[in-house]
């Protein structure tokens, strides 16, 4: 987790881990912030996370528009460690709909220009990280989901973060 936390503050995310989330097939650490005011609003009114994925076929008809929950928190990104730059794409190709996406590489990796020049071109990020020190920014993500626009699964996802984020220690302590 050292080396995630490392990765997370070269790349200025500023939020809490959320480890081993397991979405389209991959396997990610998260990096979210709660939205305190939205938070305690639906904390208030006994609004709690929304984890049942059918009940987001609601959302589609515009008759239930005014039922749909606020998002509590916001995915600032999604850190996929991998052992060579080469799987990197592989690791964040679909997450990329979902937020920017960075893989995590060991600090001693040897990277092949071409193939940095492949990850920047998608917006996959890179960071060295190891479980000592600072990390080293590599090649900076882009924030791509806009050209996906948003989706039922990736709002449902921002509740199972919700969910998530709220079994955290640190949201008690903060409050």
């Amino acid at each position: 987790m050292q080396q995630l936390q490392h990765a997370a503050r070269a790349l200025g995310w500023d939020g809490q881990l959320i480890p081993d989330v397991e979405v389209l097939g991959a396997r990610f650490t998260a990096v979210a912030r709660i939205r305190r005011e939205v938070h305690e609003w639906r904390s208030h009114h006994g609004w709690g996370p929304e984890l049942n994925p059918t009940w987001f076929r609601s959302w589609s008809e515009p008759c239930m528009h005014d039922h749909v929950p606020v998002a509590a928190v916001d995915l600032l990104g999604i850190l996929v460690p991998v052992s060579r730059a080469r799987h990197a794409l592989h690791a964040c190709g679909t997450l990329l709909t979902l937020a920017p996406c960075a893989v995590v590489l060991p600090p001693d990796t040897v990277y092949k220009p071409l193939r940095m020049l492949e990850l920047d071109y998608y917006g996959v990020g890179v960071v060295n990280a190891g479980f000592e020190g600072p990390a080293e920014l590599v090649v900076a993500p882009e924030d791509r989901t806009a050209e996906f626009g948003s989706s039922m699964f990736g709002r449902w996802l921002l509740e199972v973060l919700y969910s998530r984020i709220l079994e955290l220690p640190q949201l008690t302590e903060n409050a």
